[in-house]
């Protein structure tokens, strides 16, 4: 690890993370006040409707009319997937891939640093970042819920668990980046391919939550293994940590081989 690469990191990416985390305390404060001024009348209404029910109960990973359900789906919206995912697919692919694409690469690489200690380095600070937005998030969902009435109803320890699994799961997004992005001399490809593979995943575990015919989807999703709404109600199943985990550290490691010994030819 090289802190002066780290500080350096951290103060290039600062306007960025705080435009992120603006957009996700606007996140965490819509979802329970939609709860609170919305949730009990529309969640009569939609029960009397099969189809709404299995849609609305089935959408998000949980019952989104439901406080604990409103806030789990704050975790899982596509909003909150966009913002997060600006700093777990972007930031890794434009730090080795966009640098390379650029030409800059080489001259990082010519100081007193390995390849190893780069990626460990960003890895870092990425984590760091990812970690920071998603405890925004549940800062904001947490006091919100409390502004709006709802604090007692809402488990800080189950919060904090939710906002460990969610991390780690953005985090694993962004360990497939980075695996992408050290064989990747482009940052186009580096960006496309793992935000592909997570739009599959989400669409996996979206059809899969609301179409029954298709519920096997949901299972084979990533996504499964954060189950929001359960952890808010229960607490988080250490088999979901284990597999997020082994995943973040198979990718890690082919990272950390494989980029060493890339030969980095002069861009097109």
């Amino acid at each position: 690890m090289n802190l002066p690469l780290l500080r350096y990191t951290f103060e290039a990416n600062a306007l960025r993370l705080l435009i992120i985390a603006a957009g996700l305390v606007l996140m965490g404060i819509v979802m329970p006040v939609m709860y609170s001024a919305f949730g009990v009348e529309m969640e009569e209404f939609i029960d009397s409707v099969p189809f709404f029910s299995q849609v609305i109960n089935g959408f998000g990973g949980g019952n989104v009319l439901s406080l604990t359900g409103s806030m789990a789906f704050a975790f899982q919206h596509p909003f909150t997937l966009l913002l997060v995912g600006i700093m777990a697919i972007a930031f890794p692919a434009l730090a080795i891939a966009g640098e390379r694409d650029k030409g800059t690469l080489e001259v990082t690489l010519s100081r007193p640093i390995s390849r190893r200690g780069l990626l460990l380095t960003l890895y870092l600070a990425g984590v760091v970042f990812v970690a920071v937005l998603i405890g925004v998030l549940a800062t904001t969902t947490a006091i919100t819920a409390m502004a709006v009435g709802f604090g007692d109803e809402v488990e800080v320890a189950n919060l904090a668990q939710l906002w460990f699994v969610s991390t780690l799961l953005f985090v694993a997004f962004m360990a497939v980046t980075f695996a992408v992005s050290v064989e990747s001399d482009r940052a186009a490809p580096a960006i496309g391919l793992p935000a592909i593979f997570i739009l599959l995943n989400y669409l996996a575990f979206t059809i899969g939550g609301i179409w029954p015919d298709v519920g096997f989807l949901e299972d084979w999703s990533m996504f499964n293994l954060l189950k929001a709404q359960q952890v808010l109600d229960g607490g988080a199943a250490l088999s979901d940590i284990v597999v997020i985990v082994a995943f973040i550290a198979v990718l890690a490691l082919v990272a950390l081989y494989r980029f060493p010994k890339r030969d980095l030819p002069a861009p097109a």
